[in-house]
């Protein structure tokens, strides 16, 4: 798919997008173009500098994205700072400065901007910082070029790697011990450029995979004597995706949704091999990584389609890789679009079985009040409120909804150069938790969870909503 051209010569390629139409306005809905990524002119650096610019300057006039993260202020103060006020008096070489700040939550294109396809400026934001990160994962380092991607990047964006090496029986107590330990920690800030102040998560040696395996996950058996039922697009079987973090850091969180699951009838089985869903390295610019996480994956997910299964991730970045991103980095590939069209955020998935009838609502306990920060790569996918929705269906219950960025967002929150911005971005969402005064409070991301638990400082625990629930079915 080649690029097009706009009527002003200056972006030949948006994120190699296809050729926009010749006229603002009309009626046609929204849409996304697919990332040409394997296009060589994608990591062209004076092609995409010359996109950077086009797009900068259109941001710069409008600004309503001002809120939502440090990369737009970022990119307004270095207008702002110019001796013309304009983006002709930004140093190009400043333009990076931006792209890192840029965690790709997709807020932007799905919620704020004007511009984007079918609108004749043709802006895509979150894909346009994914080029220049691109470009700089494979270019970084040159005279003129931004600065090389760091090996504590990509050991950070490595969760598979990591998450393996940290479950170890023996190792996995000292990591966690040493996660605490000051001297550690100043050692690994040092070295790895992980904030010495920032939370880390533990790991587990008896990781989820495991406890499947092994049937003893909280007692639950994996033999199940279940008569799936189809309810509009789902078919009352799941695959569950694992994640690395549901597999190696909060395992609980994976059990507490297989019983929810199964509470509401619905049979679940893990996919039988999986590794990252690919979204650090998403983050990082390393497509090519990406790529490889996508033959490993998407061959087992499409075979479970095939057999009948939905899939099911609990961490909403991976479902939104699943769902949104690999279909435009793969456009072409039909198993990936299959099991996109195959894929649910899990609340999303027990309100479509609510809307039949199939949801139990027989729940034993009342939660009180919840804070419910809505996490980012959560909303962006279009589905609704459904986790509220669904909370509020359990008696004398009250749910708060945040929607704000909790700050963390990926590696972005541990990072010693960007966890003081990042605490800055959470702090709104940690506000209104206090001024809730919630009997508890979560996120469906369960890092935004423990990041605004980290804002909070006092001693108090977040609880993810399917953990709610299950205690509101008290099983």
């Amino acid at each position: 798919m080649s690029g097009g051209s706009s009527p002003s010569g200056t972006h030949e390629i948006s994120s190699l997008m296809a050729a926009p139409p010749p006229a603002e306005g009309g009626l046609a809905a929204p849409t996304r173009h697919p990332v040409d990524w394997k296009n060589p002119q994608f990591y062209d650096q004076p092609s995409l500098l010359d996109e950077l610019e086009r797009v900068f300057d259109h941001c710069h006039g409008c600004r309503r994205c001002v809120n939502l993260c440090n990369a737009f202020p970022t990119l307004f103060d270095l207008v702002d700072a110019s001796a013309t006020l304009e983006m002709d008096g930004v140093d190009r070489q400043d333009y990076w400065k931006v792209v890192d700040h840029c965690y790709l939550c997709d807020l932007c294109y799905q919620t704020k901007c004007p511009y984007i396809p079918p609108h004749e400026w043709n802006i895509d934001f979150p894909h346009l910082m994914l080029r220049a990160k691109a470009v700089k994962h494979a270019q970084g380092g040159g005279k003129g070029s931004p600065d090389r991607v760091t090996v504590s990047e990509k050991i950070l964006s490595s969760t598979d790697m990591v998450g393996k090496l940290a479950s170890i029986p023996i190792i996995v107590n000292g990591v966690n011990a040493a996660n605490k330990s000051k001297t550690w920690r100043k050692l690994l800030e040092k070295t790895l450029g992980v904030d010495q102040r920032a939370a880390l998560p533990e790991y587990h040696n008896d990781t989820l995979r495991k406890r499947y395996a092994n049937g003893h996950a909280k007692g639950q058996n994996k033999k199940q004597n279940i008569n799936a039922r189809i309810a509009a697009r789902t078919r009352g079987k799941v695959a569950l995706f694992a994640t690395c973090f549901g597999n190696y850091n909060e395992p609980d969180l994976g059990d507490d949704l297989i019983a929810v699951l199964r509470h509401n009838g619905i049979e679940v089985t893990l996919i039988n091999k999986e590794c990252c869903c690919g979204m650090p390295k998403l983050e990082l610019g390393d497509l090519r990584a990406v790529e490889k996480a996508k033959q490993v994956n998407i061959p087992p997910l499409d075979e479970a389609v095939a057999n009948g299964w939905d899939i099911i991730a609990p961490v909403p970045s991976c479902v939104l890789m699943l769902r949104q991103e690999l279909p435009l980095l793969f456009a072409e590939d039909d198993a990936v679009q299959r099991v996109a069209a195959a894929t649910f955020d899990p609340f999303e998935y027990l309100m479509t079985r609510h809307r039949e009838g199939l949801l139990n609502t027989n729940f034993q306990k009342s939660l009180g009040k919840v804070a419910y920060h809505a996490a980012c790569h959560q909303r962006v996918q279009k589905i609704g409120a459904q986790t509220r929705r669904c909370l509020q269906l359990v008696p004398d219950t009250e749910v708060v909804t945040i929607e704000r960025c909790s700050g963390h967002d990926g590696t972005y929150g541990v990072k010693s150069k960007f966890y003081p911005t990042a605490l800055a971005i959470g702090k709104p969402v940690v506000r209104r938790v206090k001024q809730a005064k919630a009997d508890h409070y979560g996120s469906d991301c369960p890092m935004a969870g423990r990041f605004i638990q980290h804002g909070m400082a006092d001693g108090s625990q977040t609880e993810h909503p399917i953990s709610l629930l299950r205690s509101a079915y008290q099983i």
